[in-house]
């Protein structure tokens, strides 16, 4: 007769100690690196590496999500679980650690554990080592007809309309928005026939306030800006050390754009006015979360 399992009094089974979670961690990390050295991994027509995505790049940010900003990820179930959509955010921050804790967001916090493919500019994907990882985290160029082909796939990607524009702007000029462009990602999601989501990130302008530019010294280096911050460049490299700021990333209510009549997507008028509305409800939005928050590090 096989000897019965032994329960604890209380009906539970005892949770496993530190030592075998450290154990299962190992295995886990032994098999990963297994299917690397061995080649059996998938990656995607963009370059996606899901499984790297989750053990190296989500896991290397998580800390700075959970500890670091103490993100509060807020309405992540306005985000479709099971089909394309186009998530639109604000963008600052001097360098773009809110993309990245928005991708963390939608992974952890979303029922479906999404994740983001995000749009960048062509100076993310110049940029050696920075470019062939942004690709195989998900993340492709900016361009329409890339944003297109993985909303049609049922992906949820990321745009931040206000570019470098938004991310290097100075303190002073924090929370506020700048202009979208031309609403390109308007013309995309309506091709598409998927759901424009406005995202307001609080938090990430205090984590290098931008107190003046080096503008030539940006130009001789090809970049848009050169910032000069409280910490940088005075502390050298310690001053990249983002503050500890808290965060909140609010996802609102989906606007549809499947009823759209055929051809809006040309029509320039619509699509100005359709990113000027999304524009709107992420201005909004972050004047209300500011408007909750006593402290700029405690929230």
């Amino acid at each position: 007769m096989a000897d019965a399992e032994v329960i604890p009094l209380h009906g539970r089974r005892s949770a496993p100690g530190p030592e075998a979670v450290q154990e299962d961690a190992l295995i886990d990390a032994l098999a990963f690196l297994r299917r690397r050295l061995l080649g059996d991994y998938r990656v995607d027509e963009f370059g996606f590496d899901a499984e790297l995505n989750e053990q190296v790049f989500l896991r290397a940010l998580r800390p700075f999500y959970e500890k670091w900003f103490r993100v509060e990820a807020i309405g992540t179930h306005h985000v479709p679980g099971d089909r394309g959509a186009l998530v639109v955010a604000n963008h600052s921050g001097t360098l773009p650690w809110d993309a990245l804790m928005t991708t963390v967001a939608l992974h952890d916090q979303h029922p479906a554990r999404r994740n983001l493919r995000m749009l960048g500019a062509d100076l993310v994907f110049r940029t050696p080592v920075v470019g062939a990882l942004a690709r195989k985290a998900g993340h492709t160029l900016a361009c329409n007809p890339d944003a297109e082909r993985l909303l049609s796939g049922g992906e949820l990607v990321g745009v931040w309309p206000e570019g470098f524009k938004g991310i290097g702007k100075p303190y002073k000029d924090r929370y506020k928005l700048q202009r979208f462009g031309r609403g390109g990602f308007v013309s995309a999601a309506i091709r598409s026939g998927v759901p424009i989501v406005p995202c307001a990130i609080v938090g990430a302008e205090e984590i290098y306030p931008k107190l003046a530019d080096l503008t030539p010294l940006a130009r001789l280096l090809g970049l848009p800006y050169f910032p000069v911050t409280p910490t940088f460049p005075h502390l050298g490299p310690l001053g990249a050390v983002p503050l500890p700021s808290k965060w909140y990333i609010e996802f609102g209510e989906p606007i549809e754009t499947a009823d759209y009549p055929e051809g809006s997507a040309e029509d320039p008028m619509l699509v100005f006015s359709a990113a000027d509305q999304v524009r709107e409800i992420i201005q909004q939005t972050l004047y209300r979360l500011l408007s909750q928050r006593t402290n700029v590090f405690l929230g």
